[in-house]
Formats: structure tokens, sequence, C-alpha cells
């Protein structure tokens, strides 16, 4: 009887075996402490990666990271970056190196996808410093509304017009706080008659300003900031024209909303400067859109063209009818407008009136038959 003859059995050595056994162990074990120590370094990853992405996104961070901990420039200020709709993390951690705010944009990157903070940059305006650590960066970057706001006070608007641009500045303050607070603002300032308003000494500037800051506050402030204007040089100029900072400011906010160009200022301040000497009334045109406030028409608080019946009206401010300055402030000066008071040229002018040429500029007279002469055909 013939038997079949058993199969033959082969053995690996062991040697074989433990070469994958110790390579998957390993695997294994870099799969775990390379996120761990990216953990430790950098905080959790994010739960939205799978095992084998927190493991690469760990080892890039691990292996780009080095100083995303460490700002760029301590002593850097804020500046603005705006991150537009659409615009990728890979988009913007170039533009953050470029524009001088972190040092490494693909270890920046990296982070971000580490910690899924890619996909939550927020579009908008910020404010930014090389003072902030990446990391803190890359944190800023998911919230558009920052701590801080830019908030600009424009020359020549009058209170009401701060008030209006409150709802779109990024302040919660309501319109009518900032103008009970103007009405009333602090006392213990040399520059406010007592029971005087604030107008005209909320000085225009663009501030980066705290976002809880309330109506008081933001009044104060720019009070603050006048005050610091306010220097004693200046004082004195206005000392020389034998007025007092309070009629100093007021003709300024005349003269700001006279002049449409900035290098005529001085000129306009000796024409108003030089009506005053003699006794003449100014009969300025901004003093009577003052009078008349809000125009619905026009949705402006400067009535322009003014009709001949506007010159007429009843008002202290009125200066076709009433000797001398107004009362108070019309509008918030610039600094340079206060500087051109302090500081007129010195000429025979008593008349201006617009240019023919749509430049902006006006032509001065010493007569008044000068002054008809440079009417526009």
């Amino acid at each position: 009887m013939n038997r079949r003859p058993k199969p033959r059995r082969y053995y690996l050595p062991w040697g074989c075996l433990a070469a994958p056994i110790l390579l998957a162990a390993l695997g294994a074990a870099l799969l775990l402490t390379v996120p761990l120590a990216a953990a430790q370094k950098y905080g959790a990853a994010s739960p939205r990666l799978g095992v084998w992405q927190r493991f690469q996104s760990a080892l890039a961070l691990l292996w780009q990271g080095e100083g995303l901990q460490t700002p760029l420039n301590p002593q850097g200020g804020e500046q603005p970056f705006v991150v537009q709709e659409g615009e990728g993390a890979a988009q913007v951690a170039l533009r953050l190196q470029s524009d001088g705010l972190i040092a490494d944009s693909g270890a920046f990157r990296a982070y971000l996808v580490y910690a899924g903070l890619d996909t939550g940059i927020q579009a908008g305006e910020f404010l930014l410093s090389p003072a902030l650590s990446p990391l803190q960066i890359a944190q800023a970057l998911q919230d558009a509304t920052p701590s801080q706001i830019r908030f600009t006070v424009l020359s020549g608007w009058r209170v009401e017009e701060i008030a209006q641009s409150l709802p779109t500045s990024g302040f919660a303050i309501a319109p009518e706080e900032f103008l009970q607070a103007a009405a009333n603002p602090p006392a213990g300032l040399d520059f406010l008659p007592s029971g005087a308003g604030a107008e005209g000494f909320l000085l225009p500037g663009a501030y980066t300003l705290p976002r809880e800051m309330d109506a008081p506050g933001l009044v104060d402030f720019l009070l603050k900031q006048a005050a610091l204007a306010l220097t004693p040089e200046l004082r004195a100029g206005f000392a020389r024209q034998n007025l007092s900072v309070y009629q100093a400011v007021t003709l300024a906010s005349i003269v700001q909303r006279e002049a449409v160009q900035t290098a005529e200022q001085p000129t306009i301040a000796s024409v108003f400067l030089n009506r005053l000497a003699a006794g003449i009334r100014l009969e300025t045109d901004p003093t009577v859109q003052y009078a008349l406030g809000y125009y619905p028409p026009n949705q402006t608080w400067w009535k322009a063209p003014l009709a001949l019946e506007d010159l007429s009206i009843p008002s202290p401010y009125n200066t076709y009818q009433i000797p001398g300055l107004p009362p108070a402030p019309i509008s918030n000066p610039s600094l340079s407008a206060l500087h051109a008071v302090a500081y007129p040229a010195q000429t025979p002018y008593y008349f201006f009136r617009a240019r023919c040429d749509g430049s902006g500029l006006h032509a001065f007279a010493e007569t008044y038959e000068e002054h008809l002469q440079n009417a526009c055909p």
C-alpha cells in the first residue's frame, strides 16, 4: 500500500520576523510620540485631524516651528492687516511674512493646520503687531472684531457729524449718548468757559481706541488731545492776535470750513483778523450753515448753496447779522487751522471768494470793488 508523502514545512528564521515587527512598533511609537511632543509644546491638535494627518502636521510643526512662540519684533507697533473674502491660509501666511509681522510663513501655516485654525481665519480688518508672537497672531485672526478699533474724526466736522459716524465705527455708543456727553464735558479744562460744550475741541485725527470706550470716555479722550495740541507756543500766537483760546478756536473753526486747500488757511485767517480789527462783520457762509442745521434735501449739516433769504436767519451765529465772532466754534478745526490763526499771513485783504476754475482756491481782494471784479462771469 502506497502512502502519500507528507508535505514539507518551511520555517522562517526569527530574525526575518523581528525586523517588520520592530518597524511596525517603531512606526506606532512615532505616531504616538510625535503628536505628543507637539501637543506639549504647542497645545492639542485639532480633533478634526485623522491619525495620519495629525502625525504629519505635528511632524511639520516640530520641524519648522522654532520661533512661533517668539515675537518677530517686541518693540513693533500696531498696523492694519486686511483679510479678503475667500483668501486662504497660505496666502494670509505669505502676506503676514511680507508685511513684517511673522518670520516664517511655512511654520505659521503648519501651526494653523495642526491647531485647526486654518479654516477659522475671518475676513475683515485687524490691528496686528510684530510684538505679538505668531501663535497670538493666529488666534487674533479667528476674530474679526478686535479689542481696539480705528476711529477717525474728520477736520471740519461738527459734533453731530461725529455722532453720526458712531453706529458704523465699532463703538457701542449711541449718537444721542455722544451728543449728551459733548454738551456736558468734564470740568477743569482751562480753555472751555463754564457751561460751554465740547464743540471745536474734539481734535480731528485717526485714533486707535478700546472698543469698550463709552461716550464720556470718548469725549474726554478727544478733549485731552486738544489740550496737548494747545501748546504754550500756540496760545502765545493766539494772544498776539488779541484772541483768547476759545475765540481763536472759534475763528479756526470758520477758517477750517472756508478753506478747501490747507495752504490757503493762513491767508483766509488774515482776512478775518483784518475784518475783526476794522470792526467789519465777518459775513461768512459757514456760520449761517451752522445756524441752519441739518438740511434734509441734501442729507447734510452744511447746506450749499445758500439762498439769499438764508443770510437773514436770526441767529447769534449769523455773522451777516452780528458783529465779531459767533458765540462758539462751528466745527472741530484741524491743527493746521489752529496754526493759521496763531500765525496768519500778513496781508491787506478784507475779501475773498472762490475762483471760477474749480480749483478750490480763492481770489483775494483789498477793496469791495476788487472783490466784485473777482466774481465769475
